[in-house]
């Protein structure tokens, strides 16, 4: 038996459709909070979720002189907020709607005496959406499903991780965006971009056009929207001439037209000889398609590796 799959568990969509959907939302609500209290950051890196040892934090956000966090607790199954004075509010985790998740939210918040209101129409997701106040409909939550999720993020982390070690130019933290519901990593080349042309769905245009606004090498996992199955992505803002075509690796890799971006199965990864070392191949090959093609300063932008740099430890 490859002992890989042991650290890298199953993740078919089928198996948790409904409560992707509805943690996906959930995590929009607590995403949404973070934007209305943070100061803009480039790109939109004031807005992202991040991944912790038991799952997925707002971290830090400064309110008045105080502090507070938001964390979803996918060990013990709770969303636990903390006040820097320390105040708490804590719920489980369980099967319950969108509506009744933002009601026990803002609830707490209230009675921490912490003033948050948000634009409660989801963002990016492209089927007609109600406001969260008003979503009766999603309300799944599996929590072996959502811990095998969460312990997938971990893995991945550790990977973008390393990979992000490699580069001595602008590059993103390891960060998890609601809105598309996807753990990132981008490098940039140092240079503008063109106008993006925007039309995600729910999201204004001058967003996007911010978030592209240099050029960018980007590379990230999805747990299975829209794709039928979680899968691994890499793509470049602008694209070069040649990217589709260019030989990348590993072999189970491919270019996806509709989308314009190179995607990896995540089942191909997990059931690897060295899912840390494919996945690696990947980030790394298709970050060498957009660089090479685009001309990208590399030995100013890379670090110049000794041997052992960037290797990637195994998760055991």
């Amino acid at each position: 038996m490859n002992i890989n799959i042991a650290h890298w568990p199953e993740l078919s969509l089928d198996s948790w459709q409904d409560t992707y959907e509805t943690l996906h939302l959930w995590s929009q609500i607590v995403g949404k909070i973070r934007l209305s209290q943070m100061p803009w950051v480039n790109h939109s890196w004031h807005v992202p979720l991040y991944v912790t040892s038991r799952g997925l934090t707002t971290s830090v956000i400064p309110h008045g002189t105080r502090s507070f966090e938001i964390a979803f607790d996918f060990i013990d199954h709770r969303l636990n907020v903390t006040v820097s004075t320390g105040e708490r509010h804590s719920f489980a985790l369980e099967p319950m709607t969108v509506s009744e998740f933002y009601r026990k939210v803002m609830r707490g918040l209230d009675e921490l005496k912490i003033e948050a209101r948000i634009w409660q129409i989801p963002v990016e997701i492209p089927d007609p959406v109600q406001p969260f106040s008003e979503n009766e409909t999603h309300s799944a939550y599996n929590p072996e499903a959502v811990e095998r999720f969460w312990r997938i993020l971990l893995n991945v982390h550790h990977v973008f991780s390393m990979f992000r070690t490699r580069f001595l130019g602008k590059a993103s933290p390891v960060h998890f965006f609601w809105g598309a519901f996807d753990l990132a990593v981008s490098r940039f080349s140092g240079r503008t971009a063109p106008k993006h042309p925007g039309g995600a769905p729910n999201c204004a245009d001058w967003v996007m056009e911010e978030a592209y606004s240099h050029e960018v090498s980007s590379a990230g996992f999805w747990p299975g929207a829209g794709l039928g199955e979680a899968a691994f992505y890499a793509y470049a803002y602008p694209e070069p001439d040649g990217f589709s075509a260019y030989t990348i690796r590993p072999q189970a890799a491919y270019y996806h037209k509709e989308l314009g971006e190179f995607l990896l199965p995540y089942e191909a990864v997990r059931t690897a000889d060295n899912s840390e070392a494919m996945l690696l191949d990947f980030l790394q090959s298709t970050y060498e398609a957009a660089a090479n093609l685009a001309g990208w300063d590399r030995n100013a932008l890379e670090v110049n590796a000794s041997p052992g740099m960037g290797a990637v430890l195994p998760l055991t």
